[in-house]
This record gives structure tokens, sequence and C-alpha cells, in this order.
């Protein structure tokens, strides 16, 4: 494919992920049509009922015959609650269609390649895949693994201190980077905590910034509140339940938990009863109804004892530090509460971003492929 091929579908990616914020359970999918090495129209995937990006690019072209399309996400095939987009650009005449990556979905799954192809237009596979499938990897994991993107974050001290012993915790990083994870939140389809965190911080869980400061059209959505609370200690009068938004409260099936749901219910939660791992709740089983719920990715923010639950079960995917240039102290409280009792047994990282924010530093990490 030639370099016009790649600066193309470079600005497809810039446009998906201007959709990261408010496109799912859609994956967020950028497109650019072409012709005579011009681009004539360029979208991306608006909210859930809306366009796809393929629809808001053809409707900016007006006449796309002959023209070349390049897609981050293979055209969807099927009538969901818009119309396929492969009939779209075969009905807008394009002659070629330039594709990052296939579509995982079951409904789609290379069927709108394949129409593309059959109605004589030709298509290019694979070109800057790996930046499309990272794009969207949460989509792609659902659909592939059926549990969501899983990504714990972490406020800590240079030594590795999230709290004091006391529980104090407030605040350990600088406000630039509190706002920066209100931008991780926004990429958020649910945010995840445990019943300590509740009960010790009363955390709103919401997102705080605007479409304007993310520099997005649509609206910011506010992320579904998910509280791990297996023994049902959550009061109606928690803060959570006055903010915007929905809460969901995960909880072990019993006669007690049972008694209090009605009480969270009332104060506008949902409570679901799942399976218990151990004396805990099967957070496989978690990741699994959320996943049905439509969620692409989920944010981790507990302490020690879920965050640590999440990594010790294999079910991280991504790992976001911010670290502040303080020193808490041996008897402040760690990141993570992991049995590892030797070198050998450790968790291997790699460094995926590293930079500055504020005066605090942010690392994003992967675990190694055969964590």
């Amino acid at each position: 494919m030639s370099t016009i091929d790649r600066e193309m579908m470079s600005r497809a990616l810039q446009l998906a992920a201007k959709g990261r914020y408010t496109s799912s359970p859609n994956p967020s999918v950028g497109c650019v049509i072409a012709r005579d090495d011009a681009i004539i129209g360029e979208g991306y995937t608006r909210p859930a009922g809306g366009n796809h990006g393929e629809i808001e690019a053809l409707q900016e072209a007006g006449n796309a015959s002959g023209a070349t399309v390049y897609v981050t996400l293979e055209p969807c095939s099927h009538q969901g609650k818009t119309g396929p987009c492969a009939d779209a650009l075969i009905a807008a005449g394009v002659n070629r269609a330039v594709v990052a990556c296939e579509d995982p979905n079951p409904a789609v799954a290379g069927s709108g390649i394949q129409k593309l192809k059959d109605a004589g237009i030709e298509v290019a596979l694979g070109l800057l895949e790996d930046q499309a499938r990272e794009s969207n990897k949460g989509f792609i994991k659902r659909h592939e693994q059926g549990t969501p993107w899983v990504t714990v974050k972490m406020a800590a001290s240079l030594d590795g201190r999230t709290a004091m012993a006391s529980g104090q915790s407030q605040w350990i990083t600088t406000p630039a980077a509190r706002a920066d994870v209100q931008r991780l939140r926004a990429e958020q389809c649910a945010i995840i905590t445990g019943i300590g965190t509740q009960k010790m911080d009363d955390p709103s869980l919401t997102v705080r910034i605007t479409r304007e400061d993310v520099g997005v059209e649509d609206e910011l959505r506010q992320p579904l509140r998910v509280v791990v609370d297996a023994k049902l200690q959550m009061s109606p009068e928690a803060r959570m339940f006055q903010q915007p938004g929905d809460t969901l409260v995960a909880t072990l099936d019993g006669a007690e938990q049972r008694e209090k749901s009605a009480a969270l219910a009332a104060a506008g939660a949902e409570v679901i009863f799942l399976p218990a791992m151990g004396e805990h709740i099967d957070l496989h089983a978690l990741l699994a109804d959320l996943a049905g719920r439509g969620c692409n990715q989920v944010l981790v923010e507990a302490g020690a004892g879920l965050a640590g639950a999440f990594i010790a079960e294999g079910l991280l995917d991504e790992l976001v530090c911010y670290w502040a240039p303080k020193l808490f102290g041996n008897e402040a409280r760690p990141m993570f509460n992991l049995p590892i009792e030797t070198i050998d047994a450790h968790l291997a990282l790699s460094i995926r971003d590293i930079r500055q924010i504020g005066e605090d530093i942010r690392v994003r990490l992967y675990p190694d492929k055969d964590y």
C-alpha cells in the first residue's frame, strides 16, 4: 500500500479517537473518503443510535462515486439501530476500501468485507491493524473473550503507598493528575470500587469534565458505578446515589443480602447476586455480567484488596499508575495485596507510555503476554 494510503488511514485513526468517550457499546470507528489523493469526506462513530463513521463520511462527501474509503474497522453488514454501512458504501459507488482490521462481532466477522468484494469493490485489509485494534481494545476483547478490557488505576507515593495507615489518602497527587484521571474515567463504560473504599471515602465516582475539556462534539456519559460488596454493607445514604448516572451493587446471594437489598434498591441501586469464589465475589462472573451489558472497558479504582484480587485472578489488562514525588513510609498502605513470595513469581509488566502530569508521573503498563 502507498504512502497516501498510510496517511489516510492515520487520519482515520485520529478520527476514531474522537469517539472513544461516547461510542460504546459500539466500537469507535474513523472513516476517510478520498478521491485523487484528496479527502472529500470524513467522520467517526457517534453515540449509540447515531451515525457510524462511514455514514458521517459519506454525508460529508456528497458524491463518493469512484472514491477510496479508509476505515479503521470492517464496515458493518447487519441491521442494528442503524443500517449496514457496507450497503451504504456499495450504494455510494466507492471502488476501493482499505480496512484496518476485521470486526470480531459475530454479526459481522468478515461478512462486511465479503459484501464489498461481492459488489466488485477492491478491498485491502490490514493497514495499521495493530493501531486499529488498540483503538478498540475493549470492544474487541468483549467480542473475542466475553469480558471487558480491565484497567486498574492507582495513585501512589514514590515508595508505592496509596494511603496512610489510618486510611487517609486525599490527596496523594496534584490537581493536574486528578484532572487526567477524569479523562481516563470518561473513556470507561463502568468504574468498579470495593465496599472498603466506598465506606472510607464515600466517593461519587462521576466524570466531572465536559466535552469541551476533551475536545469532542458529543456529550460525555456517566459510566456505570459498580460497588463490590459481598456482605451488602453499603448504606442507602451513600453519596453516589445522589449523583447522575446508575449504580450497580454486586453482592453474594444470601438471606441477609436479600433482606438488605430492598433499601438499596429504594435508594436507586441495582443489586445483583453473584456466585462466590472462596469467601469473595467471583470477579469473572462480575465481568461477564458487565460484558453482557455492553461494557467494553472498565476501570478499577479500589484499595489494595480488590485491586490485588483482579491482578491475582489474571484479569488485569492495563495498569495506570500516578506516582507522586513523596515518601509515605513503611507504615502506610501498599498498592496491592498480592501473595507473591519469591522473585521468580513476580508479575512482569511492559511500559506502554510514561509522561509527566503536573508534578506527578503517569505510567501505563500492560502485563506480559504469558500473565
